[in-house]
């Protein structure tokens, strides 16, 4: 880590131990960012409603200074940063604001890894996600807005009505 940069990092944490790895951040003062949505577990006896992460066995942490690099290191249930090469993979501010948004929006929300083949960019022009760009994909027999997290391999898709799309005319907003 000999050229530190401040700014948001991707903690990679043991299964199940985002939320006790965002807690302990907190406890040492450290920014994260643990995206969650709201899922409806089933159970042979009843069905609930619970928080889950967006993005399982990932947190993302806010480094101002290398001794936070090393903290985050420490905190139990993390076991490593996520990494390009030998180098820790920096987040740009744009994909944790963008994240907050959909997240803030999404009572639809579904993530998958699953391949999507490029469609034509849309640009969200009404309601809260107003200024991202997006493509139209067919999923499960349905129309759903489709958001490339590029760093994480994955995609984000929600249900929007398509009267709050436009023809993109502009470089795409992708979630690196």
């Amino acid at each position: 880590m000999s050229n530190f940069v401040s700014g948001w990092y991707l903690l990679y944490t043991k299964p199940r131990r985002e939320k006790k790895v965002a807690d302990r951040l907190s406890e040492e003062s450290i920014m994260f960012y643990l995206p969650t949505v709201n899922i409806l577990r089933n159970w042979n006896d009843r069905k609930k409603m619970v928080e889950a992460p967006l993005f399982p066995s990932y947190v993302f942490i806010y480094l101002q200074q290398l001794q936070d690099y090393y903290k985050g290191l420490d905190v139990e249930g993390v076991l490593q940063y996520v990494k390009f090469g030998k180098q820790i993979a920096k987040v740009s501010e744009d994909t944790v604001s963008n994240l907050k948004i959909l997240i803030s929006r999404g009572k639809y929300l579904e993530v998958s890894s699953d391949y999507f083949e490029p469609s034509k960019k849309l640009l969200i022009k009404e309601g809260p996600l107003s200024g991202l760009t997006c493509e139209v994909v067919q999923h499960k027999n349905r129309e759903k807005i489709l958001v490339r997290v590029n760093l994480l391999n994955r995609v984000i898709l929600m249900d929007m009505p398509i009267s709050h799309l436009t023809a993109s005319h502009f470089p795409p907003a992708i979630i690196t």
